[in-house]
């Protein structure tokens, strides 16, 4: 099959959907790939190093009207759907739930379109699980960059000037990200604490070294496909009851909290940070679904009551070679379970397949 590759058009976006290591790989077991001029750069990778292993090198719209199959980190505009052949394929993240408008495109073009977001949460799917390979990124840097904004060091310093008491972290959140925030918070020396809806996450936040915050005399929250689907507000209140220490005495707070399909619950609220030590720093990894922080901002770092607060959206574009190198191996993996060299088997009732595939010959699979 023809695959395509274009520069991401998302502001700020620096991953690329395929690297020139993968890009051999899928050559070698017979489909054509061809790269937009420049598509690689903000990844590290250069046109040379693509062309080199076969990829044809080309403009944009050239690259986009003879395609077979677009494959994107961030979903196609309106722009790109309305280049490529229609009955085309697209394989990107695109949060179909939320986008209604972009779905109907793809429908109206007869695209058949596959959400990277959409893989389901089953063992024989984790080697094309974007949403945790970029989310084990994304845990790291923002640990990474609190710990830039915050005015201490993490680990305990023992000097013949006196004794530097380590930093503590709290981790709201124990899924991929947060699991990822507590290894490298430890790693770097502090005191970590986690507090997650699912108590069955314990043991995983204890195996690294963390201690976890018990919630005492709630229900826990429904869980769906590893994620949170709902919690209520009594947990929510409970939840805020039994944190409230660990909170006022947290050097640095990354919260990772998300509901699927949904706003991301508000964790922390303006009165809570109010409360907070002076200089201490929350990464609001939520800030792109609202926030788990009620103060946070978007793509900025500003201080509220003496706490600064990280609203830096897309982490794992921050790590881009390595965030570009762990999402097309996750493509590599899908297009091996999906497809063959001659084109896709469209296998409707496989759990991978009704999972992703949201378009499909002019009909919206998901409606």
């Amino acid at each position: 099959m023809k695959l395509s590759v274009i520069k991401e058009s998302r502001h700020g976006e620096n991953r690329v959907a395929l690297t020139p290591q993968v890009c051999a790989q899928l050559i070698k077991v017979g489909h054509e790939i061809s790269v937009e001029n420049g598509a690689g750069y903000a990844s590290n990778f250069s046109d040379d190093m693509y062309a080199a292993v076969g990829c044809k090198l080309a403009e944009a719209n050239q690259v986009l009207s003879q395609t077979q199959i677009l494959v994107k980190v961030n979903a196609p505009t309106s722009e790109e759907i309305q280049q490529l052949p229609e009955g085309a394929a697209s394989i990107s993240h695109m949060y179909a739930a939320n986008n209604p408008q972009l779905v109907e495109e793809l429908r109206a073009r007869k695209i058949s379109s596959f959400s990277m977001d959409a893989i389901p949460r089953i063992s024989r799917a984790q080697n094309m699980d974007a949403l945790s390979s970029q989310a084990n990124l994304a845990g790291y840097k923002a640990v990474i960059l609190g710990a830039s904004h915050l005015g201490k060091i993490f680990p305990l310093l023992m000097t013949a000037a006196g004794t530097v008491t380590p930093a503590r972290v709290l981790i709201y959140g124990a899924g991929v990200a947060g699991l990822q925030a507590i290894a490298t918070a430890k790693r770097l020396g502090a005191i970590v604490e986690c507090t997650d809806v699912r108590p069955e996450t314990k043991e995983q936040v204890e195996s690294l070294g963390g201690k976890f915050i018990e919630v005492k005399g709630a229900e826990a929250a429904k869980v769906e496909g590893g994620y949170a689907k709902e919690v209520s507000a009594d947990y929510l209140e409970k939840q805020k009851e039994a944190v409230n220490k660990s909170l006022y005495q947290a050097d640095l707070v990354v919260t990772t909290a998300l509901v699927m399909g949904r706003k991301a619950p508000v964790l922390i609220t303006e009165e809570q940070v109010k409360n907070m030590k002076l200089g201490s720093v929350i990464v609001d990894m939520a800030v792109e679904q609202g926030g788990n922080c009620e103060l946070s901002e978007l793509d900025k770092v500003v201080n509220k009551h003496g706490v600064s607060l990280v609203g830096i959206g897309n982490l794992p574009s921050t790590l881009p070679q390595n965030a570009s190198e762990l999402y097309a191996k996750n493509i590599q993996n899908l297009l091996n379970h999906l497809a063959t060299k001659d084109g896709f088997k469209y296998e409707f009732e496989e759990d991978i397949t009704k999972g992703t595939l949201i378009t499909h010959e002019g009909k919206n699979l998901k409606a």
